[in-house]
């Protein structure tokens, strides 16, 4: 385990230099690309020379990329030219903020999906288990920015329940956090609970349940000790792959609700083409990408002794 364990690691850091090392060829290479980005299209020629100069784009490609990944690994990520303040202080807010929304809608979403998935599992072929399979696939197909116009109709415009935006100007507040999470749990949960189902029905179908059935052997010991931890193992991989999907691909829904999460902060930087900022979400969502696949993979350990990694 522990050597697999290092392994791992080895390969996330791996994976870390080789992306940084892109995209700093992607972005830093052009010195007058970066300048005109910073100073502004209207600056003269030799204006962008001087910047050059004082920031040190005369020096040599892998030295500049060595002291860049440096205070990148220190957690200097310059300068953002959009709100001109370190990239740090707008970064690690709003990191911060959609890792509330993300926690809040894995705390709702996860729990609904599994109990969902390993019911229709259970009854293959039932009307429950079509009642589920149906509203999964419908819900899973409606995109966020259709769920987020239909639920803010309903409880914003309608029923007059909720505010309508997420931009918590006056503190955080819970109210305001239901729409979001509701848009991301509504389009979410539904491929969880199908794959849940497809393995669950699987899994009860194996010879070693049907063996312990006809022993007589309780029909919830044999669901929760023996049935529920097989059958996770394939939902595992797409709940873990959630954690990226909810880090950088929740920007419509921030945006619509004005939420002032990772999401938005990536699309403000790419319009804006804050270079600094986009680099640091980048280095962050590739971080957060390898992280969870790191982590997907050590579970899979746990799920089931039989997985060996080479």
């Amino acid at each position: 385990m522990l050597v697999f364990l290092g392994k791992r690691l080895a390969f996330m850091a791996l994976t870390m230099l080789a992306v940084s090392i892109l995209l700093f060829l992607l972005l830093e290479v052009n010195g007058d690309a970066v300048a005109v980005k910073v100073l502004g299209p209207y600056t003269t020629q030799e204006q962008r020379a001087l910047w050059l100069t004082a920031n040190g784009y005369d020096r040599p490609l892998h030295v500049r990329y060595a002291e860049w990944l440096g205070d990148i690994l220190r957690g200097d990520f310059g300068q953002s030219i959009r709100f001109r303040v370190p990239v740090s202080e707008v970064l690690w807010p709003r990191l911060a903020n959609t890792a509330i929304l993300g926690a809040v809608t894995f705390g709702v979403m996860i729990p609904l999906a599994l109990v969902l998935g390993v019911l229709a599992g259970m009854r293959e072929g039932s009307r429950l288990d079509r009642s589920i399979s149906v509203g999964s696939i419908v819900t899973t197909s409606i995109p966020e920015f259709a769920s987020a116009v239909l639920v803010t109709f309903l409880f914003v415009f309608w029923l007059g329940w909720l505010p309508g935006t997420s931009s918590m100007n006056d503190g955080f507040a819970w109210r305001e956090l239901v729409l979001p999470v509701t848009v991301l749990v509504l389009y979410g949960f539904g491929y969880i609970a199908r794959m849940t189902r497809a393995s669950m029905a699987e899994v009860m179908q194996t010879p070693y349940i049907r063996t312990a059935i006809l022993k007589g052997l309780p029909y919830r010991q044999v669901i929760l000790r023996h049935a529920l931890r097989n059958a996770l193992i394939a939902p595992f991989t797409v709940i873990m792959l959630q954690i990226n999907w909810l880090l950088s691909g929740v920007i419509v829904v921030e945006f619509f609700f004005a939420y002032k999460g990772f999401g938005a902060l990536l699309l403000e930087a790419s319009l804006n083409q804050d270079i600094y900022l986009i680099q640091a979400c980048a280095m962050v969502a590739v971080f957060v990408a390898v992280a969870t696949q790191t982590i997907a993979d050590i579970g899979y350990t746990y799920l089931n002794p039989r997985i060996r990694f080479a």
